[in-house]
């Protein structure tokens, strides 16, 4: 068990470590599909079992797996809740460019100067939705339709270049723009961002898989994984409803302050 798998694709995983990142993209999944932030719990993985390999390859992986799982959710999703399918499409053509440009920056900016930033929008978020029991519990939209998708498509786009840096929260980023800004409920709007977060990680793929950055062994395996979680997610979303999405909305806030702020108090 302790053996390295020594097979290509693998970077000389064990087999106890390919088990508990399949584990883990499980849950990521799962997570993921309801309310976003399940990067939070599958790229820590990574970065913490890859023997000896640059971080780039635990980025460029993580979204082989995130993106098979995002769009098993949003196919589940398409069925059981009603998607805006114009707005949803037009927003995730500017996220997927986003998400690009922040790939092919993400050295940009100091890691610590993002980490302040993401940080900080958090914690924003969080209060501003612990404080209002009742946001997210219908469809109550803010903004005339084209000023709506004018909305749509800048917070997309700013949330996909956050994605192809590799920040954590974008799933819970996009549902609270669709929420807390635009007027979704908290289904209608996670359903729209699992459409928009597929188009994120193929942005941020079209520049790792040219760049020879994706482990191709361990991203199908964890792929494979993370359908499930989706599927499993996304199910239960659908059927428990609005209210169950906004707890695990604010659960999955408060495990990310508390990420973040642990990475930035040990310096990393």
């Amino acid at each position: 068990m302790l053996d390295a798998l020594n097979w290509p694709g693998f970077a000389d995983l064990t087999l106890a470590g390919l088990l508990f990142l399949c584990a883990a993209a499980f849950l990521a999944g799962a997570v993921d599909a309801i309310v976003g932030g399940g990067g939070l719990i599958q790229l820590p993985a990574m970065l913490l079992l890859l023997p000896g390999g640059e971080v780039i390859y635990s980025l460029a992986t993580n979204k082989v797996a995130a993106i098979a799982g995002t769009a098993a959710a949003a196919r589940t999703y398409a069925k059981r809740t009603p998607i805006d399918w114009s707005a949803a499409l037009s927003m995730a053509l500017v996220a997927l460019l986003g998400s690009l440009g922040g790939a092919m920056l993400a050295n940009a900016l100091p890691s610590y100067v993002l980490n302040i930033i993401v940080l900080a929008a958090l914690v924003a978020v969080g209060i501003y939705t612990w404080r209002k029991p009742d946001l997210g519990s219908v469809d109550a939209p803010r903004f005339q339709r084209r000023v709506q998708l004018l909305v749509m498509l800048a917070g997309g786009a700013v949330i996909g270049f956050w994605d192809g840096i590799a920040g954590p929260g974008t799933g819970s980023f996009l549902v609270f723009l669709l929420v807390g800004l635009v007027g979704f409920a908290f289904l209608t709007a996670s359903a729209t961002a699992k459409v928009v977060n597929v188009a994120t990680n193929i942005g941020a793929l079209i520049f790792f898989i040219p760049a020879g950055k994706v482990l191709w062994g361990l991203g199908i395996l964890m792929a494979l994984s993370n359908i499930a979680g989706s599927v499993l997610g996304a199910m239960l979303a659908a059927r428990r409803g609005s209210g169950f999405v906004r707890r695990v909305f604010l659960t999955v806030v408060v495990g990310l302050v508390i990420s973040l702020g642990w990475k930035m108090a040990a310096g990393a």
